[in-house]
């Protein structure tokens, strides 16, 4: 088990190198930097900038720099000294801007994971071990339903239906009053109350997904010779499929963590600028719109290191289960 940890530590760190390299470069693909979208938009509305003013705010920005200058600026100082640099756009620091967005990005993302996972686990269980009945005929056509559904149009769906016979406003995650209060216990309810419907509209899909796995897997494992004797020696049916055949289904689940960290950071972007909710996802695309290089830059570092990390613990926790995955990679 300590080689398997050590060997997959290993891959990870030449990894996370190179994706910050990727990230980075990727970034300074698109023609053009901040500057000449911010030129432009000046120029739009009738002002003319200097080029002297121009020189200023390339230095500014440590825009005349190379790029490999660039790059070992920005990964020196988020690596010893935490400075994701500062937002073109915004005149402030990217760290700040971020973790103004994270707490409810992250609470969004682990409300929707544990719904995903609470809905999604018993239904798989019962279509698998119920093949062929009413209630898996149903849960399949839902499941199906659920996966072929595009989420935003879900999200705008249900806006139509509150605002036109419920007259509700389902966008954001506080009601007007309570958007720039700050934190007491009733705006942590008035919270909760908006909260149910961007975690149901951003779980259906994954659950729909995750259950349809769930049932695959477990109607795979049910099968095999092993839950035969199993059965044989007198195993009760409910000890007999939660000690092995759901614990082997259990693998997707596991191995979805890794998934699941880089949601924490980025949620689901399309339905938060659907919803209008104060997430980081609409943040990251309006960097990527604007050129602001730090700011977009930092978001896929971020998303690209939590996928490396994710899947470094999705495989740890999976030889932890399983055995086989253990001694396959020893």
């Amino acid at each position: 088990m300590l080689q398997y940890i050590l060997n997959r530590v290993f891959v990870a760190i030449p990894t996370l190198v190179v994706v910050s390299i990727i990230s980075f470069v990727l970034i300074q693909l698109p023609p053009g930097d901040y500057l000449t979208t911010y030129v432009a938009t000046l120029e739009s509305m009738g002002q003319i900038v200097r080029e002297e003013e121009l020189n200023n705010l390339k230095q500014r920005y440590a825009l005349d720099k190379p790029m490999y200058a660039q790059y070992w600026n920005w990964i020196t100082d988020i690596v010893f000294r935490g400075d994701f640099g500062v937002s073109f756009a915004y005149d402030q620091s990217v760290r700040e801007l971020v973790m103004e967005r994270m707490a409810l990005t992250v609470v969004i993302s682990t409300v929707t994971m544990l719904f995903n996972w609470a809905v999604a686990f018993p239904i798989g269980i019962y279509s698998a071990t119920h093949q062929y009945s009413i209630f898996d005929y149903i849960f399949s056509g839902v499941s199906f339903i659920g996966l072929g559904t595009p989420g935003f149009m879900l999200a705008l769906v249900v806006m139509w239906i509150s605002y036109r016979y419920l007259n509700l406003s389902v966008g954001g995650l506080f009601s007007r009053d309570m958007e720039t209060a700050p934190w007491t216990m009733a705006k942590v309810l008035d919270l909760l109350q908006h909260l149910w419907i961007p975690v149901v509209i951003l779980g259906i899909g994954g659950t729909a997904g995750l259950i349809r796995t769930m049932r695959a897997n477990l109607l795979d494992e049910l099968r095999k010779p092993y839950v035969t004797t199993a059965r044989a020696k007198g195993l009760t049916e409910r000890r007999l499929l939660f000690k092995y055949p759901v614990r082997v289904a259990l693998n997707p689940f596991i191995s979805t963590v890794g998934w699941m960290l880089p949601q924490l950071v980025s949620g689901s972007t399309i339905l938060s600028v659907v919803l209008s909710l104060p997430t980081t996802g609409p943040l990251l695309l309006r960097a990527l719109q604007n050129q602001d290089m730090f700011l977009a830059g930092s978001f896929l570092l971020m998303l690209s290191s939590l996928t490396v990390v994710g899947t470094l613990i999705s495989d740890l926790l999976l030889a932890a289960i399983d055995p086989r995955i253990r001694y396959g990679g020893a």
